[in-house]
């Protein structure tokens, strides 16, 4: 996500100071700016600890259940993470996650932190702020982040640290490095850092656009004119969000040439799944899950139509060919670059997916999945709202991780209906206004306003 402005809650709220997991710091004072205006003041003093909290109004019987509750889960998390791994791969090892509240980061942070790293969180809860700011939520009831925070600790007896303020305060962002003090950071933001440590970029495939050609892992060799060179792989952002993480690739290969920084770049594929075994430990542990028109994917989208009767709706030809992997690879994929780190001065490059697919594919695969829980699945085409190639070749590398030790969950009929399945358990939470297409990309106009239009003409 993109970390822009100040922290759009109050940072103030209520997170227990009994727990193991009440470490957090706190740098702005800010009330919620549903319309990304000025950033408020600074408050006084630049870090607290604040006082127990109740329960939230998304999960009021939580605590009071919660001796009862804390033995099984525990010895769930227990199980779940096998004491070899815990010795082998954490130990200790101070990993700061920045953007660790969202959806790739939360799972990642879990992930870390119940293999025995010790885990930092830091977010400016942008991700939640959007939602408010366009009208849109997540199918999963997710707490808030100091909520689960707290319940990760009880449950796990793990501690994870929480920072809340903005990386682009520069006071705030050296500060929680000062405090922390980080062996790796794994970036999930946007903003370009300096530290004395192993930086992991969260990229997305998407940098590299549609080539005629195959699609190498970071670098291609070129001969031309007779002369030879190991260059960066061109770059063809098909948005604007994807000439951000451009520039960031850019800018950290720089870095690591200027400061000598030890970077990893993970260019990663469509995420798909909710579950890893710490997000379904407890309740208030769970994942996000979007299928709207600015955060969704097709595959989200698809189960979620299923889950309630509509649809399919295929984007243009649905000959759009992308990789793809389940969140459990990602949080494997972020561990293993923290423990296989880049050497001084090198910007490493992975590609990080395990499967392609088309968007014809998804939606065959879904209706076919949908038919076998008595689902009447339909698929239509619609006029594509985004500007891009329907029909085109791909053929992405991608074994530079797996060498390194990934075992990939691959999309196998069981997946898909665990994915449907999901979405059924949720669908009295689904919004039909934002499964249908929001934005157009050639119409003119905010996000903003094209998507309040768009829910307005579907409940007419």
């Amino acid at each position: 996500m993109l970390f822009l402005g100040t922290p759009p809650y109050p940072t103030n709220v209520p997170v227990s100071s009994g727990c193991p997991s009440a470490k957090v710091s706190e740098r702005s004072s800010a009330k919620p700016m549903l319309n990304g205006a000025a950033a408020a003041a600074r408050p006084s003093s630049r870090s607290s600890i604040v006082p127990e909290a109740k329960p939230s109004a998304a999960f009021p019987q939580r605590q009071s259940k919660q001796v009862r509750g804390n033995i099984a889960t525990r010895a769930a998390v227990v199980d779940a993470v096998r004491p070899a791994d815990s010795a082998t791969h954490g130990a200790g090892r101070k990993v700061m996650i920045i953007g660790g509240d969202g959806y790739c980061g939360w799972a990642t942070a879990l992930h870390l932190s119940a293999r025995g790293y010790e885990v930092c969180i830091v977010d400016n809860l942008a991700r939640r702020n959007y939602d408010l700011q366009l009208g849109m939520d997540t199918l999963t009831p997710i707490a808030s982040c100091q909520d689960r925070v707290r319940r990760w600790g009880e449950i796990s007896s793990k501690n994870i640290t929480l920072e809340i303020g903005d990386i682009c305060d520069w006071d705030f962002l050296s500060e929680a490095f000062t405090r922390f003090d980080p062996e790796t950071v794994v970036h999930f933001g946007e903003q370009e850092l300096k530290p004395d440590c192993h930086l992991v970029k969260l990229g997305t495939m998407g940098e590299y656009g549609t080539p005629n050609i195959d699609i190498e892992e970071g670098y291609i060799t070129i001969e031309h004119n007779g002369r030879k060179d190991t260059l960066p792989y061109p770059k063809q952002g098909g948005s604007f969000y994807h000439l951000s993480k451009i520039h960031d690739s850019h800018n950290i290969h720089f870095a690591t040439k200027a400061w000598k920084i030890a970077a990893t770049d993970l260019n990663q594929g469509v995420v798909y799944g909710v579950r890893t075994k710490e997000t379904m430990a407890d309740p208030m542990l769970i994942n996000r899950l979007d299928y709207d028109g600015i955060f969704g994917t097709a595959l989200n989208r698809f189960v979620i139509q299923a889950a309630v009767g509509h649809p399919l709706t295929v984007y243009g030809k649905g000959g759009q060919t992308r990789g793809y992997l389940d969140i459990r690879d990602t949080v494997q994929c972020v561990q293993l670059a923290i423990d296989n780190p880049a050497n001084k001065g090198e910007m490493r490059v992975y590609n990080q997916f395990t499967q392609q697919f088309s968007v014809n594919q998804l939606a065959q695969m879904v209706t076919s999945e949908g038919s076998k829980l008595g689902l009447n699945v339909q698929q239509i085409n619609v006029p594509n709202p985004r500007v891009e190639a329907e029909e085109h070749y791909y053929n992405a590398k991608h074994s530079k991780l797996e060498s390194l030790g990934l075992q990939p969950h691959l999309m196998e009929d069981s997946m898909m209906d665990s994915l449907l399945q999901f979405a059924i358990q949720y669908k009295d939470r689904v919004r039909m206004d934002l499964i249908k297409p929001a934005v157009d990309w050639r119409a003119l106009g905010s996000t903003k306003s094209n998507i309040t239009k768009a829910a307005v003409a579907s409940n007419n």
